[in-house]
């Protein structure tokens, strides 16, 4: 993922625990979207700094953002 590096990177989602993180980004990858997990916890002995700060941030690059979002999030139900 050093590619990603070079792209400016944006929030699609963040998540309360690592495993829904990991779940995303895995959806995301399989949908041929490159994702990365950005959290503070203390390398992951602490996952309790992460919810603190923020959350499991699920980053992709700006360009797929949009089609990350229809990835992630549920289409609305018609009434």
């Amino acid at each position: 993922m050093g590619h990603m590096r070079e792209s400016r990177l944006v929030l699609v989602q963040a998540f309360g625990t690592q495993s829904e993180a990991d779940l995303a980004k895995s959806a995301l990858n399989g949908a041929g979207i490159d994702a990365i997990i950005q959290a503070d916890s203390a390398g992951g002995t602490r996952p309790n700094i992460a919810f603190a700060t923020g959350g499991f941030k699920v980053l992709v690059r700006e360009k797929d953002a949009a089609a990350a979002r229809d990835v992630l999030e549920p289409p609305a139900k018609h009434k």
